[in-house]
């Protein structure tokens, strides 16, 4: 585990778009199980991809006209009960991090892995993640 201030940053870069963190299996089970509507579930993590791409990418995704209901997140490596908890909401996806699932009703609706995020551009990533709040979640009202 790396010391919590080294990740407070990591962890402010999704909190302060309003990202609900989840950092106990309480928290994720109070806002996961039986969750209706649409849920953005981000596995943040250290590792490079998450801080090149994906966390930038969910900023961006977050100013789409279209989002899910909720977004919250998790902390590979760190908050590790909380993750293993919210990945068992990942059925038939292996765990990694960073990922980005997008769940419906409480189903996975859209994921995107590791191998999918590492390589690409923040802008490509966003726009895979406002695609899937397009054909999954409803409009806000204007």
């Amino acid at each position: 585990m790396y010391p919590e201030q080294l990740l407070i940053p990591m962890r402010q870069e999704l909190t302060r778009l309003g990202v609900e963190e989840l950092r106990t299996v309480a928290d994720v089970d109070a806002r996961l199980a039986d969750q209706k509507g649409t849920a953005l579930v981000v596995v943040n993590s250290v590792c490079g991809c998450a801080a090149r791409n994906a966390r930038p990418a969910v900023a961006m995704a977050l100013q789409h006209g279209v989002k899910p209901d909720v977004a919250t997140t998790v902390f590979a490596g760190q908050d590790r009960d909380a993750t293993e908890r919210a990945r068992a909401y990942f059925t038939g996806y292996p765990p990694s991090s960073p990922s980005i699932a997008l769940m419906k009703d409480g189903d996975v609706v859209f994921m995107l892995e590791r191998y999918q995020i590492e390589g690409r551009s923040a802008n490509e990533i966003a726009a895979d993640l406002a695609r899937a709040f397009d054909e999954h979640c409803a409009p806000s009202p204007a």
